[in-house]
């Protein structure tokens, strides 16, 4: 899937099904709330779309998760919901998915759902949509998860790699970084912290002090992946505004990172809402001590937990081939 592959407008309906896998994704990147994100290359959802005679959207969920089957309550319908206002030769669609990236988790599991289903009937549609398109459509699957419009979970999963969002009114300006090659570690302690609940604690003033430390955070970690500059990006990567709040909702926090720093990560912090932790790694070596310490924090402290060691996926929502496609659709 090339970078600009959903840039070009095409009419022409390119089949009636499709499959496709849509990645999990890190979202505010510690300092960059609301505004960073990037795709990881592992977990993903499997997702299958068929384009149907019957009016409106079907949602099967094939996973044990228990989420809503009616399309206005779930993230893949509200987004399809409103990509099918804009493509009325189109009756309905029914979209079946499988999730791997379980729901609350902090990374990115509501926008891999959205995204995945604005990426697959706009393939169904030819790629008629650009990818900014597509992030419009997708976060009206997020504000039913959230409350919010925010896209900086869906943004990375349809563009891939690391992305910043400008705005997101009156449309999505979404900016993707060239970031340098980066290793990714995840521990997902089996708690949940609903995205809804972490933005109720947050401050809604911030000391001017601490809203200018945090956008030269934001300025020097964006200017630091734009450079390729490993040290910059380890001393950008602080946040003096939403993690002081939101890590007293996820035991381990501070072992994580204070275990992680001294194994040699460039540094991390909470994924998304949480109450997922990510590290940064400039080697798969440190990844992997990293990796290390997350189990050892979690064994000690008693607590289930999945640690993923990927990297930052590039491309985003991934078109399945016609063969994995029909293998897909196969399995009931």
């Amino acid at each position: 899937m090339s970078f600009n592959q959903f840039d070009s407008h095409n009419s022409t309906l390119n089949s009636n099904t499709v499959s496709l896998l849509a990645p999990a994704t890190v979202a505010n990147v510690v300092c960059g709330f609301d505004v960073l994100g990037f795709a990881l290359h592992e977990p993903n959802d499997e997702m299958h779309l068929r384009l149907t005679d019957e009016p409106g959207v079907r949602i099967v969920n094939e996973d044990d998760f228990g989420l809503p089957t009616e399309p206005a309550r779930n993230v893949a319908g509200a987004a399809l919901l409103a990509m099918l206002r804009t493509a009325p030769e189109v009756a309905g669609v029914e979209v079946r998915i499988r999730k791997h990236i379980r729901p609350g988790s902090g990374i990115g599991s509501s926008a891999a759902s959205a995204a995945g289903a604005v990426v697959g009937l706009n393939h169904l549609l030819g790629n008629r949509f650009t990818q900014a398109e597509l992030v419009e459509f997708a976060m009206y699957g997020e504000e039913v998860a959230s409350g919010v419009r925010h896209a900086d979970n869906i943004a990375p999963a349809i563009y891939g790699g690391v992305t910043l969002i400008r705005s997101t009114t009156p449309a999505p300006d979404v900016v993707p970084l060239d970031a340098p090659p980066l290793f990714v570690t995840v521990v997902h302690p089996q708690i949940e912290v609903k995205t809804s609940d972490a933005r109720q604690i947050l401050k809604q003033q911030v000391p001017l002090r601490d809203a200018v430390r945090q956008w030269g955070n934001v300025g020097a970690l964006v200017a630091g992946l734009l450079k390729h500059d490993y040290a910059l990006i380890g001393r950008a990567l602080e946040d003096v505004i939403v993690e002081p709040v939101r890590s007293i909702l996820i035991p381990g926090f501070e072992q994580v990172k204070s275990g992680s720093r001294a194994a040699g990560a460039l540094g991390g912090g909470i994924s998304g809402s949480g109450p997922s932790l990510f590290m940064l790694s400039q080697h798969e070596a440190t990844a992997q001590a990293v990796a290390k310490v997350m189990r050892t924090t979690y064994e000690q402290l008693g607590l289930d937990y999945y640690v993923y060691q990927t990297t930052i996926n590039t491309t985003g929502c991934r078109i399945l081939p016609d063969v994995e496609t029909r293998h897909f659709a196969s399995r009931r």
